[in-house]
């Protein structure tokens, strides 16, 4: 089955009493136009977006007819979790754990990073107070995948240290 586009969400889309068949995706395939999958009944799907910038989102409905629907679900993970205390330390640890390219979710009040030893110790030491935590990883953060330059410039840590010292 090919995959062009979504049809909607299961968020605001009414999906009556059809079946259910998942496409349990992990968070790095979210983001990936090109992609083949099996739902959990089978059903191979290749996704083809056209346009750029499209991701797969948790409940996006991919298929549906008048018996099935193709419903996205993210499976869980091994994250790091962080409730910032201050806005500043929000955009510090924003800046530092985009700074080494990884990807960041924010969702409800936490920040989200999938799981690595070494970068939790380091914001342990840091003095940040990061969680081990299984969460489902869906709303990354766009900014920290398109292209950017580390020269010159205004740095987003410095516009948020300039805006708490006033």
């Amino acid at each position: 089955m090919l995959i062009r586009e979504k049809v909607g969400n299961v968020a605001n889309t009414d999906i009556g009493n059809r079946r259910k068949d998942e496409l349990q995706i992990e968070w790095f395939d979210a983001p990936k136009r090109i992609q083949r999958l099996r739902t959990q009944n089978g059903t191979e799907v290749a996704i083809k977006f056209l346009q750029e910038g499209q991701r797969l989102e948790q409940g996006d409905i991919l298929f549906m007819d008048e018996t099935t629907v193709i419903i996205v679900n993210i499976i869980s993970c091994t994250a790091i979790a962080i409730e910032p205390r201050t806005m500043v330390e929000m955009g510090t640890v924003c800046y530092e754990i985009g700074n080494k390219h990884l990807p960041i979710f924010l969702q409800d009040e936490e920040v989200l990073i999938p799981y690595e030893e070494p970068l939790f110790r380091w914001l342990q030491a840091a003095g940040f107070a990061p969680e081990k935590k299984e969460r489902q990883l869906r709303n990354m953060l766009k900014s920290n995948v398109t292209p950017h330059s580390h020269g010159g410039g205004s740095t987003l840590f410095s516009k948020i240290m300039n805006l708490a010292s006033k």
